[in-house]
Protein backbone atom coordinates (compact mmCIF):
# COMPACT_ATOMS: atom_id res chain seq x y z
CA UNK A 1 0.00 0.00 0.00
CA UNK A 2 1.36 3.62 -0.83
CA UNK A 3 1.43 5.97 1.88
CA UNK A 4 -0.53 9.20 2.15
CA UNK A 5 2.72 11.64 1.62
CA UNK A 6 4.07 9.32 -1.21
CA UNK A 7 0.32 9.66 -2.78
CA UNK A 8 0.43 13.31 -2.08
CA UNK A 9 3.96 13.45 -3.98
CA UNK A 10 2.59 11.64 -6.87
CA UNK A 11 -0.26 13.58 -7.57
CA UNK A 12 1.95 17.01 -7.26
CA UNK A 13 4.54 15.73 -9.95
CA UNK A 14 1.50 14.70 -12.32
CA UNK A 15 -0.38 18.14 -11.84
CA UNK A 16 2.97 19.12 -12.93
CA UNK A 17 3.62 17.35 -15.82
CA UNK A 18 0.16 17.91 -16.99
CA UNK A 19 0.58 21.73 -16.53
CA UNK A 20 3.59 21.12 -18.77
CA UNK A 21 2.31 19.82 -21.84
CA UNK A 22 2.93 16.32 -21.04
CA UNK A 23 -0.20 13.16 -20.99
CA UNK A 24 -1.60 11.64 -18.23
CA UNK A 25 -1.34 8.43 -19.14
CA UNK A 26 2.53 8.90 -20.48
CA UNK A 27 3.36 10.58 -17.36
CA UNK A 28 1.70 7.54 -15.01
CA UNK A 29 3.55 5.31 -16.90
CA UNK A 30 6.72 6.68 -15.75
CA UNK A 31 5.71 6.71 -12.46
CA UNK A 32 4.01 3.38 -12.62
CA UNK A 33 0.62 3.85 -11.63
CA UNK A 34 -2.48 3.68 -13.57
CA UNK A 35 -4.42 6.88 -14.50
CA UNK A 36 -7.16 5.09 -13.03
CA UNK A 37 -5.66 4.99 -9.73
CA UNK A 38 -4.96 8.65 -10.21
CA UNK A 39 -8.15 9.40 -10.31
CA UNK A 40 -9.48 7.00 -7.55
CA UNK A 41 -7.27 8.68 -5.30
CA UNK A 42 -8.46 12.27 -6.26
CA UNK A 43 -12.38 10.79 -6.25
CA UNK A 44 -11.73 9.40 -2.51
CA UNK A 45 -8.96 11.07 -0.98
CA UNK A 46 -5.35 9.93 -0.10
CA UNK A 47 -6.19 7.61 2.92
CA UNK A 48 -6.73 3.82 1.33
CA UNK A 49 -9.77 2.53 2.30
CA UNK A 50 -9.05 -1.17 1.91
CA UNK A 51 -7.66 -2.25 5.37
CA UNK A 52 -11.45 -0.55 7.01
CA UNK A 53 -13.55 -1.81 4.15
CA UNK A 54 -16.97 -3.19 5.01
CA UNK A 55 -17.00 -6.20 2.92
CA UNK A 56 -19.89 -8.40 3.11
CA UNK A 57 -19.28 -11.95 3.22
CA UNK A 58 -19.97 -14.09 0.21
CA UNK A 59 -23.37 -15.33 -0.91
CA UNK A 60 -22.27 -19.07 -1.26
CA UNK A 61 -20.14 -19.35 2.27
CA UNK A 62 -21.27 -21.39 4.92
CA UNK A 63 -22.75 -19.81 8.15
CA UNK A 64 -20.95 -20.56 11.16
CA UNK A 65 -24.00 -22.94 12.13
CA UNK A 66 -23.32 -24.67 9.08
CA UNK A 67 -19.43 -25.27 9.10
CA UNK A 68 -20.37 -26.62 12.51
CA UNK A 69 -22.79 -29.40 11.54
CA UNK A 70 -19.78 -29.93 8.75
CA UNK A 71 -17.28 -30.64 11.17
CA UNK A 72 -19.60 -32.76 13.58
CA UNK A 73 -20.77 -34.95 10.40
CA UNK A 74 -16.69 -35.77 9.53
CA UNK A 75 -16.55 -36.48 13.05
CA UNK A 76 -19.08 -38.67 13.52
CA UNK A 77 -18.78 -41.79 14.14
CA UNK A 78 -20.11 -42.99 10.42
CA UNK A 79 -17.50 -41.05 8.72
CA UNK A 80 -14.48 -40.00 11.17
CA UNK A 81 -12.16 -42.18 9.26
CA UNK A 82 -13.22 -41.21 5.53
CA UNK A 83 -11.62 -38.63 3.52
CA UNK A 84 -14.04 -35.89 2.04
CA UNK A 85 -13.62 -37.06 -1.37
CA UNK A 86 -15.12 -39.97 -0.23
CA UNK A 87 -17.86 -38.35 2.32
CA UNK A 88 -19.55 -36.25 -0.94
CA UNK A 89 -20.26 -39.23 -3.24
CA UNK A 90 -21.23 -41.28 -0.08
CA UNK A 91 -23.32 -38.65 0.95
CA UNK A 92 -24.35 -37.95 -2.56
CA UNK A 93 -25.98 -41.47 -3.04
CA UNK A 94 -27.81 -41.38 0.34
CA UNK A 95 -29.57 -37.54 -1.49
CA UNK A 96 -27.63 -35.46 1.03
CA UNK A 97 -25.40 -32.34 0.30
CA UNK A 98 -23.31 -30.77 2.57
CA UNK A 99 -20.21 -29.02 1.01
CA UNK A 100 -17.69 -29.41 -1.85
CA UNK A 101 -14.68 -31.36 -1.23
CA UNK A 102 -12.55 -28.59 -1.16
CA UNK A 103 -14.55 -26.74 1.75
CA UNK A 104 -14.59 -29.70 3.42
CA UNK A 105 -11.14 -30.03 3.54
CA UNK A 106 -10.59 -26.30 4.27
CA UNK A 107 -13.19 -26.97 7.22
CA UNK A 108 -11.07 -29.97 8.48
CA UNK A 109 -7.54 -27.94 7.85
CA UNK A 110 -9.21 -25.00 10.45
CA UNK A 111 -9.77 -27.52 13.31
CA UNK A 112 -7.02 -28.99 13.04
CA UNK A 113 -7.89 -32.75 12.16
CA UNK A 114 -6.76 -33.06 8.46
CA UNK A 115 -5.03 -36.03 9.13
CA UNK A 116 -6.22 -37.22 12.90
CA UNK A 117 -10.18 -36.98 13.39
CA UNK A 118 -10.61 -39.51 16.31
CA UNK A 119 -7.79 -39.69 19.57
CA UNK A 120 -5.15 -42.24 18.13
CA UNK A 121 -1.88 -43.97 19.23
CA UNK A 122 0.86 -43.50 16.77
CA UNK A 123 2.68 -46.41 15.93
CA UNK A 124 5.07 -46.34 18.06
CA UNK A 125 8.87 -47.13 16.23
CA UNK A 126 10.41 -50.64 16.64
CA UNK A 127 14.22 -50.61 17.86
CA UNK A 128 16.48 -52.68 16.66
CA UNK A 129 18.34 -55.56 18.38
CA UNK A 130 21.68 -54.18 19.30
CA UNK A 131 24.81 -56.15 19.94
CA UNK A 132 28.70 -55.00 20.92
CA UNK A 133 31.49 -57.70 20.51
CA UNK A 134 34.57 -56.63 21.92
CA UNK A 135 36.02 -60.18 20.85
CA UNK A 136 36.13 -62.77 18.46
CA UNK A 137 33.21 -65.28 18.76
CA UNK A 138 30.51 -63.07 21.02
CA UNK A 139 28.33 -62.06 17.64
CA UNK A 140 27.85 -63.79 15.01
CA UNK A 141 25.99 -62.63 11.90
CA UNK A 142 24.88 -64.81 8.59
CA UNK A 143 22.46 -65.18 6.03
CA UNK A 144 21.90 -67.02 2.84
CA UNK A 145 22.88 -65.64 -0.79
CA UNK A 146 22.05 -66.92 -4.22
CA UNK A 147 24.99 -67.76 -7.05
CA UNK A 148 23.63 -68.85 -10.53
CA UNK A 149 23.82 -72.11 -11.75
CA UNK A 150 23.85 -72.44 -15.45
CA UNK A 151 20.04 -73.63 -15.57
CA UNK A 152 17.64 -70.71 -15.63
CA UNK A 153 15.40 -70.04 -12.34
CA UNK A 154 17.96 -72.60 -10.83
CA UNK A 155 20.49 -71.45 -7.77
CA UNK A 156 23.16 -72.85 -5.57
CA UNK A 157 22.69 -71.10 -2.39
CA UNK A 158 25.32 -69.51 -0.41
CA UNK A 159 25.36 -69.88 3.60
CA UNK A 160 27.51 -67.53 4.98
CA UNK A 161 28.41 -66.86 8.62
CA UNK A 162 30.37 -64.03 10.07
CA UNK A 163 31.89 -63.12 13.33
CA UNK A 164 31.19 -59.28 13.89
CA UNK A 165 34.10 -58.54 16.01
CA UNK A 166 37.62 -59.72 13.50
CA UNK A 167 35.17 -60.17 10.49
CA UNK A 168 36.20 -63.63 9.64
CA UNK A 169 34.48 -65.83 7.91
CA UNK A 170 34.08 -68.90 10.19
CA UNK A 171 31.44 -71.10 8.59
CA UNK A 172 30.41 -71.71 4.70
CA UNK A 173 28.34 -73.79 3.02
CA UNK A 174 27.17 -74.32 -0.46
CA UNK A 175 23.64 -75.92 -1.27
CA UNK A 176 20.96 -76.50 -3.83
CA UNK A 177 18.18 -75.06 -1.18
CA UNK A 178 17.61 -72.93 1.60
CA UNK A 179 16.76 -75.37 4.59
CA UNK A 180 16.51 -74.80 8.29
CA UNK A 181 18.42 -78.24 9.06
CA UNK A 182 21.24 -77.28 6.97
CA UNK A 183 21.90 -74.17 8.70
CA UNK A 184 21.66 -75.76 11.68
CA UNK A 185 24.19 -78.19 10.54
CA UNK A 186 26.55 -75.19 9.28
CA UNK A 187 26.10 -73.91 12.89
CA UNK A 188 26.51 -76.78 14.75
CA UNK A 189 29.97 -77.46 13.09
CA UNK A 190 31.35 -73.67 13.27
CA UNK A 191 30.14 -74.01 16.92
CA UNK A 192 32.54 -77.07 17.22
CA UNK A 193 35.56 -75.54 15.20
CA UNK A 194 35.16 -72.29 16.98
CA UNK A 195 35.12 -73.66 20.57
CA UNK A 196 31.88 -72.09 21.33
CA UNK A 197 30.91 -72.42 24.78
CA UNK A 198 26.81 -72.53 25.94
CA UNK A 199 25.83 -68.91 26.51
CA UNK A 200 28.62 -66.60 25.36
CA UNK A 201 27.57 -66.23 21.31
CA UNK A 202 24.77 -64.26 19.90
CA UNK A 203 23.83 -65.57 15.97
CA UNK A 204 21.71 -62.79 14.54
CA UNK A 205 20.18 -63.18 10.90
CA UNK A 206 17.48 -61.63 9.34
CA UNK A 207 13.80 -63.25 9.31
CA UNK A 208 14.37 -65.66 6.43
CA UNK A 209 12.27 -69.19 6.41
CA UNK A 210 15.59 -71.01 7.46
CA UNK A 211 16.59 -68.34 10.13
CA UNK A 212 13.35 -68.90 12.03
CA UNK A 213 12.73 -72.68 11.06
CA UNK A 214 12.42 -74.83 14.05
CA UNK A 215 14.92 -77.11 13.55
CA UNK A 216 17.54 -74.43 13.97
CA UNK A 217 16.03 -72.35 16.48
CA UNK A 218 15.90 -75.99 18.41
CA UNK A 219 19.44 -76.47 17.71
CA UNK A 220 20.61 -73.10 19.34
CA UNK A 221 18.89 -73.68 22.14
CA UNK A 222 20.82 -77.02 22.98
CA UNK A 223 23.97 -75.18 21.91
CA UNK A 224 23.26 -72.10 24.22
CA UNK A 225 23.27 -69.93 21.17
CA UNK A 226 21.05 -66.56 21.66
CA UNK A 227 19.35 -65.73 18.66
CA UNK A 228 18.95 -62.27 17.33
CA UNK A 229 16.93 -61.29 14.34
CA UNK A 230 16.46 -57.99 12.23
CA UNK A 231 13.30 -56.22 12.57
CA UNK A 232 10.34 -57.13 9.25
CA UNK A 233 10.73 -55.62 6.83
CA UNK A 234 13.76 -53.54 7.46
CA UNK A 235 16.70 -54.09 5.08
CA UNK A 236 19.63 -52.61 7.01
CA UNK A 237 19.05 -54.63 9.97
CA UNK A 238 21.88 -57.15 8.99
CA UNK A 239 24.74 -54.70 7.20
CA UNK A 240 27.37 -56.93 7.65
CA UNK A 241 26.31 -60.07 5.89
CA UNK A 242 25.33 -57.89 3.27
CA UNK A 243 28.37 -55.96 2.55
CA UNK A 244 29.96 -59.44 2.93
CA UNK A 245 27.69 -60.93 -0.22
CA UNK A 246 28.84 -57.44 -2.03
CA UNK A 247 32.24 -58.67 -1.76
CA UNK A 248 31.72 -62.22 -2.67
CA UNK A 249 29.92 -60.52 -5.78
CA UNK A 250 32.18 -58.37 -7.07
CA UNK A 251 35.26 -59.47 -7.00
CA UNK A 252 37.43 -59.14 -9.97
CA UNK A 253 37.58 -63.03 -10.26
CA UNK A 254 34.23 -63.56 -9.67
CA UNK A 255 32.85 -65.86 -12.96
CA UNK A 256 31.16 -64.07 -15.53
CA UNK A 257 29.08 -67.29 -16.04
CA UNK A 258 26.70 -69.07 -13.98
CA UNK A 259 28.14 -72.11 -12.13
CA UNK A 260 28.20 -75.50 -13.52
CA UNK A 261 27.75 -77.29 -11.45
CA UNK A 262 27.67 -77.52 -7.06
CA UNK A 263 30.66 -78.64 -6.91
CA UNK A 264 32.22 -75.49 -9.09
CA UNK A 265 30.58 -73.25 -6.97
CA UNK A 266 31.78 -74.86 -3.24
CA UNK A 267 35.27 -74.91 -5.23
CA UNK A 268 34.82 -70.93 -6.27
CA UNK A 269 33.40 -70.06 -2.64
CA UNK A 270 35.98 -72.02 -0.53
CA UNK A 271 38.92 -70.09 -2.91
CA UNK A 272 37.03 -66.87 -1.71
CA UNK A 273 37.03 -67.53 1.60
CA UNK A 274 40.74 -68.45 2.00
CA UNK A 275 41.36 -65.21 0.27
CA UNK A 276 39.12 -63.07 2.40
CA UNK A 277 40.47 -64.53 5.73
CA UNK A 278 43.62 -65.06 5.00
CA UNK A 279 44.70 -62.34 2.21
CA UNK A 280 42.16 -59.61 2.42
CA UNK A 281 43.07 -56.33 4.46
CA UNK A 282 39.86 -55.39 5.90
CA UNK A 283 39.72 -51.22 5.48
CA UNK A 284 37.46 -51.23 8.57
CA UNK A 285 39.41 -52.82 10.86
CA UNK A 286 42.63 -50.89 10.07
CA UNK A 287 43.51 -53.09 7.11
CA UNK A 288 44.51 -56.50 9.03
CA UNK A 289 43.08 -59.67 8.08
CA UNK A 290 40.02 -60.67 9.67
CA UNK A 291 42.23 -63.79 10.97
CA UNK A 292 44.99 -61.84 12.07
CA UNK A 293 42.55 -59.98 13.91
CA UNK A 294 40.51 -62.76 15.09
CA UNK A 295 43.30 -64.80 16.74
CA UNK A 296 44.70 -61.77 18.25
CA UNK A 297 47.94 -60.27 16.07
CA UNK A 298 46.27 -56.79 14.93
CA UNK A 299 48.12 -55.25 18.00
CA UNK A 300 51.53 -56.58 17.33
CA UNK A 301 51.06 -55.68 13.52
CA UNK A 302 49.47 -51.89 14.08
CA UNK A 303 52.15 -51.46 16.50
CA UNK A 304 55.34 -52.33 14.27
CA UNK A 305 53.02 -50.13 11.38
CA UNK A 306 53.12 -46.96 13.62
CA UNK A 307 56.89 -48.00 14.53
CA UNK A 308 57.43 -47.38 10.98
CA UNK A 309 55.28 -44.42 10.27
CA UNK A 310 57.23 -42.75 13.14
CA UNK A 311 60.65 -43.40 12.38
CA UNK A 312 59.80 -42.54 8.50
CA UNK A 313 58.91 -38.98 10.20
CA UNK A 314 62.19 -38.76 12.12
CA UNK A 315 64.23 -39.61 9.27
CA UNK A 316 61.87 -36.81 6.80
CA UNK A 317 59.89 -34.67 9.13
CA UNK A 318 59.32 -32.01 6.33
CA UNK A 319 57.48 -34.31 4.52
CA UNK A 320 55.18 -35.04 7.83
CA UNK A 321 52.45 -31.85 8.53
CA UNK A 322 50.45 -33.37 10.82
CA UNK A 323 50.49 -36.94 13.22
CA UNK A 324 51.29 -39.74 11.17
CA UNK A 325 48.50 -41.96 10.24
CA UNK A 326 46.44 -43.63 12.80
CA UNK A 327 47.40 -47.06 13.24
CA UNK A 328 45.33 -47.73 16.66
CA UNK A 329 43.24 -50.99 17.10
CA UNK A 330 39.57 -50.25 16.25
CA UNK A 331 38.09 -52.25 19.28
CA UNK A 332 34.49 -52.83 20.18
CA UNK A 333 31.80 -53.22 16.92
CA UNK A 334 28.20 -52.62 16.96
CA UNK A 335 25.65 -54.16 15.12
CA UNK A 336 23.30 -51.73 14.71
CA UNK A 337 25.04 -49.15 17.82
CA UNK A 338 23.36 -46.28 19.51
CA UNK A 339 23.30 -43.01 18.68
CA UNK A 340 26.43 -42.37 21.30
CA UNK A 341 28.58 -45.00 19.60
CA UNK A 342 28.39 -44.10 16.21
CA UNK A 343 30.94 -41.46 16.39
CA UNK A 344 33.22 -43.44 19.06
CA UNK A 345 36.37 -41.89 19.95
CA UNK A 346 39.70 -43.81 18.29
CA UNK A 347 41.41 -45.57 21.45
CA UNK A 348 45.17 -45.14 21.86
CA UNK A 349 47.72 -47.94 21.44
CA UNK A 350 48.64 -47.40 24.93
CA UNK A 351 45.01 -48.54 25.55
CA UNK A 352 46.13 -51.67 23.87
CA UNK A 353 49.01 -52.55 25.10
CA UNK A 354 49.77 -56.37 25.31
CA UNK A 355 50.50 -57.37 28.99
Amino acid sequence: MTAPEQRANALALLDEAVTSGARLVKACKILGIAARTVQRWRRDGLEDGRPTAQRPPPANALSLEEREQAVALLCSPEWCDVSPKQVVPRLADKGEYVASESTLYRLLRAAGMQHHRTPSRPAKRREPHRHEASAPNQVWTWDISYLPSNVRGQFYYLYLVLDLYSRKVVGWQVHEGEDTELAAALITEAGYQEGIRPQELILHSDNGSPMKGATLLATLQALGVTPSFSRPRVSNDNPYSESLFRTVKYRAWYPERPFASLAEARAWVERFVAWYNHEHRHSAIRFVTPHQRHVGQERTLLRRRDEVYREARCRNPGRWSGATRDWTPVGSVWLNPPNNQRSKPATTLADHEVS
